[in-house]
């Protein structure tokens, strides 16, 4: 699933391309919408908020959008455009057009109630108004454990599985203890770590951690599972992690974070992609 660096980014194309210009089509092929016509509205400016996307328009009605797991937003030449099966929203101007290719999610709601599909997240990891400290807060009073509480979005908006691992591992804690076990400062740490890390990863379109940007050393975890600890030498591993029902793959080093996790059997695991 696209994480908030790659959310932000694409808002910041499409503002690019969409801000300020008069719409010439808005076909959006989506239960519930399909009939709403937006066509000759002006687009006033292209937000992202966490991993979802507002695209807020002169009529006073926002086209909310997220990418889910497959979804993209495609900008081309207008003249060029080509809507096919998996094209969600095709939104068009003079000059240019964008194609929201396989989205999980849209909807067209009043620019004042977007609260009513963005009002349950958590301070915004990459937004103008992002609040470490509640954050750090909204951990610590999740009730679960360190690595799930991440991944909520009520709790900071934005985070993935890649930083949600990438960050746990740097700051050397379990992603299954308990936030309740956490001192303020390994929460207020860890809190500043996501954040920088996908500040850095927002002006790339490399998502790198290491520091590195070449193939095969951009992350110190993340789908590394089988393969030898960068910093330690011991195999990295993946288990599952969060409620029943929104499981979540979880990358880790048992040695450098502090053994395997309660949903991890211990035994061997080849690398991604290798039987």
């Amino acid at each position: 699933m696209p994480e908030g660096d790659t959310v932000w980014r694409t808002a910041q194309r499409l503002n690019q391309a969409f801000a300020g210009e008069s719409l010439t089509r808005a076909d959006l092929r989506w239960p519930g919408v399909s009939t709403v016509d937006l066509a000759g509205d002006t687009t006033i400016e292209v937000v992202s908020r966490g991993k979802h996307l507002l695209h807020r328009l002169d009529s006073d009605y926002t086209i909310h959008s997220h990418l889910r797991m497959e979804g993209q937003w495609r900008i081309t030449d207008a003249a060029a455009a080509r809507p096919d099966a998996q094209t969600r929203a095709f939104l068009s101007t003079v000059r240019w057009a964008g194609l929201g290719q396989r989205l999980g999610m849209l909807d067209v709601v009043r620019t004042d109630a977007e609260s009513t599909v963005v009002g349950h997240l958590g301070p915004d990891v990459l937004g103008p108004d992002w609040d470490a400290a509640q954050a750090a807060a909204n951990l610590a009073a999740a009730g679960t454990t360190i690595g799930a509480a991440l991944l909520d979005q009520s709790n900071l908006a934005g985070v993935g599985t890649l930083y949600a691992a990438e960050s746990l591992f740097a700051e050397r804690l379990n992603p299954w203890t308990p936030t309740g076990e956490l001192t303020d400062t390994q929460l207020a740490s860890l809190v500043d770590r996501v954040h920088r890390l996908l500040d850095v990863g927002r002006r790339s379109v490399v998502q790198s951690t290491t520091g590195s940007t070449r193939r095969g050393e951009t992350h110190w975890v993340h789908a590394r599972s089988g393969l030898p600890c960068r910093r330690c030498g011991d195999t990295v591993r993946v288990a599952m992690i969060g409620p029943p029902t929104r499981q979540r793959t979880m990358f880790y080093c048992p040695t450098c974070q502090g053994g395997l996790g309660p949903t991890d059997d211990g035994r061997p695991q080849r690398p991604l992609g290798r039987r």
